[in-house]
């Protein structure tokens, strides 16, 4: 695509859709956010239509809070087949999924949903690109405090590779306005860290009380957190700044 692109960005007030927002409107692109505050609603499709009008691209980023893979599942399958199907009628050229690293072999829990996702944009009418992405820096303040036992604070055993939220934003924007590539390289941050030492990283700058405990999930689910069944491959790109550097603002 060239020139003045106008992108839809479902999800475009969330963690990652926010800075994918951004990205389009500092390089001059003209952007639809879409979400209930806008007046369209994902799940049951309510203002989809109209939202679409005249659209060239759109990036899902939307999201859920759920660690149960049947609510993954419905979520995800929801939404990509609304849009899908929105996009189709109304002449969208080009779909842009975020994915999350893993869901192929690990598809358990929230992943179970990432991996439907992946499924229908593969198999649906419009041209598409997938993105997949590893856990973001800000993963550990929403880990933070999710399970707690008094002032005691439980995380899963998590090997991961984060990335900033920002750094997917960025490269959501510029895959948006460029031509389907479909699979691209997946996306990481520079090192390889373990949930528990983010999460007491961040409670230590930030001041967050209690005291990070780390837990072994149970189950084929817990195991891949632990393995590296996860992390991402050799060929992966590796952008943005460490947690260590994102804490201090980097």
């Amino acid at each position: 695509m060239n020139g003045t692109t106008r992108v839809a960005v479902a999800g475009g007030t969330g963690t990652v859709g926010r800075f994918v927002v951004q990205a389009l409107l500092r390089d001059g692109h003209d952007v639809v956010v879409l979400t209930r505050s806008t007046g369209v609603d994902l799940v049951s499709g309510a203002g989809l239509a109209g939202a679409l009008t005249g659209v060239d691209a759109v990036v899902d980023a939307s999201s859920v809070q759920t660690q149960s893979a049947r609510e993954s599942e419905r979520f995800f399958g929801t939404v990509t087949r609304n849009l899908l199907d929105a996009e189709s009628r109304a002449g969208v050229r080009h779909h842009v999924t975020l994915g999350i690293v893993g869901s192929d072999r690990a598809s358990h829990g929230y992943y179970a949903g990432k991996a439907v996702q992946e499924r229908l944009v593969e198999e649906g009418a419009v041209p598409w690109t997938i993105l997949r992405a590893t856990q973001f820096h800000e993963f550990a303040r929403q880990v933070h405090g999710q399970v707690r036992l008094g002032p005691v604070v439980l995380v899963p055993v998590m090997r991961s590779r984060p990335v900033a939220a920002r750094t997917v934003g960025d490269r959501l924007a510029r895959l948006a306005v460029a031509d389907p590539a479909g699979r691209v390289p997946d996306l990481a941050g520079p090192r390889e860290e373990r949930l528990p030492d983010l999460v007491r990283s961040l409670a230590a700058a930030t001041g967050l009380p209690g005291r990070v405990v780390a837990v072994p999930l149970p189950g084929g689910f817990g195991r891949a957190l632990r393995d590296g069944t996860i992390l991402p491959g050799r060929d992966a790109v590796i952008d943005g700044p460490t947690f260590d550097e994102w804490l201090r603002g980097g």
